[in-house]
């Protein structure tokens, strides 16, 4: 029998009831018993739709109440001392303190997912004896089987992945710290097995990325320990998001079955499925529905990949998959109405990618031709879209390609420019700035649901936006800032409000995605060639700097981070994609450089998470990201000071492509990072102006000034403060305006003290 089988659901819900649930609770509204009623309802609705779709191989334990990286170091006790926890099951006010901070202790540092737009928690391990807590894949597993009659598929993200994901300990350490660890897992595998459990699917996709000698002996070690720990478990190891490395030995690690992504690295996976074959010991979980896009599926194609597979692998050992995890893409597409129909028709979201797992199950099976009529539409749905004319839109493909072939760089060198800025803005040492947007109240929120439902007119939101602009100008003046920026109040989203004025794109009704915590984003399709029409940014931002002296900062989202933060089209490549975006991009910071607007930010926060996993892959995306950004930013006078923005990744390996974007100021996060980051220009020369940001704004606290000042310091042990600006780590849209103004003050006064203290270097 072929089986069909799911990595992972949407936490949210269709409506995003979890966000609801967990906000509530919060924010005071529900009690602890009634958010774990709330979240126990929603889990239980997810398992019962996947059965019902046909899913075989259901998981359980995938569902999380922030993160389920978070979950697996609460399971083994690994909180920080912070967060003074006092052993035994994890309460939820420690568990949420790690992930948001609290009052008394800043949260845990969180960054990207791999190659993904979610974040996760990173786990900290230094000084901390690991024990289990409680086994949740187990009381996961009694849940759905007790109330829904369920024999679940536990997930638990594995003993390789968690270490190399978490910080705290030296490499040196790493052995020692897998000691501690195995015993646990081995613990939670041996109960799952005493309570009957079938199948286990143990996370790792780390072994998508370079592994060391030393990493295939602690695979080997790991591996046979749980084998030997639960030898009635079958353990399904399963990567995703690229062609595994070291595919000879990971294929033969002591494992009942491997789960390869036949998608993203498709290609590498399938060339060593032909070279080296597949063991004749082993279930494949043949990952052929993408988990990350959301196009609908060529079936025939499809198809065709698992026939070939199936000439290796006999189709008795295929389990059919998803390449990773559905929490990446929406919940359903029947909640879109408004589409136009070339493209609804070729759209497959979390529900419609459980149809297709089902049906290329059967058709394994049974053969194509009891899906016959499905093939057909799936293959006249894909023509459809690639015929239509918003993809085949030569002005823009040939401007695109004469703008691209031309050299992407600045009239005058840094050093010129700099003095150029400098005479023109006369800033302060250390000036000060925020990342963009300020706080959207429900006030603001409100007012834009009046607008868009029609029972405001254009001219009652722009008077309201005017409002808010003028209010926060004027808080910025008496805090104190040196660079202004208009707020976004008009933004709902940094990448949706440029899709929604951009050719090429599309919005759904309801097609949210989360990105960490209950921060849920509503990715645009880039399904067509991208076109810029008219201004999008000059009016508001024109607006507030001509309520001002201080210099007023355009905003704009760059072209990477447009790019990989939304659904983008699968038909050319994502080079192609980005040059389109930076020459809409560029018109746009052209017309805000006429309109008198000399300081323009151009924020890149998600270049990072598109890098490549495979390092032989990531110089040429490197350079075609780099070149996007100059490509947009090029065109300007030297007078006019280009910024930009990244937030929560790892920037040691790219600290070359960062100099080479060649922005006149970047703005960096480190504060939740504890300052980490710092050792990257401890250990690199940074020639152009930068900011480190020295509070997170992603935690309801206010930072005290000493705190601030620690953060300035060590930075301008290693940056030189004529280059120096001072920031918070990221936009403030989420704050309330009450600790957004408290911190800004003391971020003001942080720096009036370190003003003091350098000013004789400069």
């Amino acid at each position: 029998m072929v089986y069909s089988s799911s990595l992972g659901y949407p936490r949210i819900g269709a409506n995003r009831e979890w966000k609801k649930a967990l906000e509530a609770f919060w924010s005071g509204k529900i009690e602890e018993s009634e958010l774990h009623a709330q979240l126990q309802d929603i889990r239980l609705n997810h398992l019962s739709k996947q059965r019902d779709k046909g899913i075989d191989l259901i998981p359980v334990n995938h569902f999380s109440y922030y993160d389920h990286v978070l979950d697996t170091a609460a399971m083994f006790g690994i909180i920080p001392d912070r967060f003074e926890y006092k052993g035994g099951p994890v309460p939820v006010s420690v568990y949420f303190a790690m992930a948001r901070g609290n009052k008394d202790a800043t949260a845990c540092e969180m960054t990207k997912w791999f190659n993904t737009n979610y974040h996760y928690i990173v786990p900290e391990l230094g000084g901390i004896t690991p024990v289990l807590t409680e086994n949740k894949p187990l009381a996961a597993y009694r849940e759905a089987k007790d109330k829904l009659g369920i024999e679940g598929k536990p997930v638990i993200v594995g003993p390789l992945t968690f270490l190399k994901l978490s910080k705290g300990y030296a490499a040196s350490e790493t052995d020692a710290w897998l000691d501690r660890l195995l015993p646990l897992y081995a613990q939670v595998l041996k109960e799952l097995e005493q309570e009957g459990v079938n199948w286990v699917q143990v996370d790792e996709p780390i072994l998508v990325t370079k592994l060391s000698d030393a990493d295939v002996s602690r695979l080997q070690k790991i591996y046979q320990t749980l084998k030997e720990a639960a030898p009635g478990v079958k353990i399904m190891l399963q990567t995703y998001f690229e062609a595994v490395e070291r595919y000879q030995e990971v294929t033969q690690l002591p494992v009942d079955g491997i789960g390869l992504d036949l998608v993203h690295g498709g290609a590498g996976n399938r060339q060593s499925i032909r070279d080296f074959g597949f063991p004749q010991d082993k279930v494949l979980g043949a990952g052929v529905i993408d988990g990350r896009g959301i196009w609908k599926a060529s079936l025939r194609e499809k198809l065709d990949l698992l026939n070939e597979i199936a000439a290796i692998v006999p189709s008795e050992r295929l389990v059919i998959q998803s390449s990773c995890s559905l929490l990446h893409v929406p919940v359903t597409v029947q909640a879109e109405t408004k589409l136009q129909p070339e493209l609804l028709g070729a759209l497959a979201f979390a529900d419609e990618k459980l149809e297709e797992i089902v049906l290329l199950s059967k058709a394994v099976q049974s053969g194509a031709s009891v899906i016959s009529a499905e093939l057909e539409k799936s293959e006249a749905a894909v023509t459809a879209l690639k015929r239509s004319g918003e993809r085949n839109r030569t002005d823009i493909q040939q401007a695109v390609a004469a703008v691209s072939a031309e050299p992407a760089q600045r009239e005058a060198a840094f050093a010129k420019r700099l003095d150029v800025q400098q005479e023109r803005w006369q800033l302060p040492i250390l000036p000060t700035t925020t990342i963009g947007s300020f706080p959207q109240s429900a006030e603001v929120r409100k007012a834009r649901q009046l607008w868009r439902k029609g029972e405001w007119n254009a001219e009652q939101y722009t008077n309201f936006i005017r409002e808010q602009i003028d209010l926060w100008i004027q808080l910025q003046e008496e805090i104190g800032l040196d660079v202004l920026v208009h707020g976004e109040f008009e933004r709902t989203d940094m990448v949706e409000f440029f899709g929604e004025k951009l050719a090429g794109f599309a919005f759904t009704q309801n097609g949210w995605v989360q990105s960490y915590g209950s921060r849920c984003v509503k990715p645009p399709i880039i399904f067509g060639d991208v076109a810029w029409e008219n201004p999008m940014t000059v009016k508001e931002t024109a607006y507030a700097q001509s309520k001002t002296k201080l210099p007023v900062k355009g905003m704009l989202t760059g072209p990477i981070t447009i790019m990989n933060w939304s659904f983008v089209r699968d038909d050319i490549s994502r080079e192609q994609i980005a040059y389109q975006l930076a020459y809409a991009l560029r018109q746009e910071v052209e017309a805000l450089e006429s309109a008198g607007i000399g300081m323009i930010q151009v924020d890149e926060p998600a270049v990072r998470e598109g890098l490549p996993l495979k390092e032989k892959d990531q110089k040429g995306y490197l350079e075609w990201a780099v070149k996007a950004f100059r490509l947009t930013t090029c065109t300007v006078q030297n007078s006019t000071q280009i910024h930009t923005h990244m937030c929560y990744c790892e920037f040691h390996d790219m600290i070359d492509s960062i100099i080479a974007m060649d922005a006149d100021v970047i703005s960096i996060e480190t504060s939740r990072s504890h300052g980490e980051l710092i050792q990257s220009f401890e250990e690199n020369t940074y020639p152009l102006g930068i900011g480190l940001g020295v509070y997170d704004i992603h935690s309801p606290r206010v930072p005290d000034v000493e705190e601030m000042t620690r953060m300035i310091d060590r930075a301008l042990r290693v940056l030189d403060p004529k280059l120096f600006w001072i920031n918070p780590d990221c936009g403030l849209k989420t704050r309330g305006i009450g600790e957004t103004v408290a911190s800004l003050r003391n971020m003001v006064e942080a720096t009036r003290l370190a003003r003091e203290k350098y000013a004789l270097q400069v």
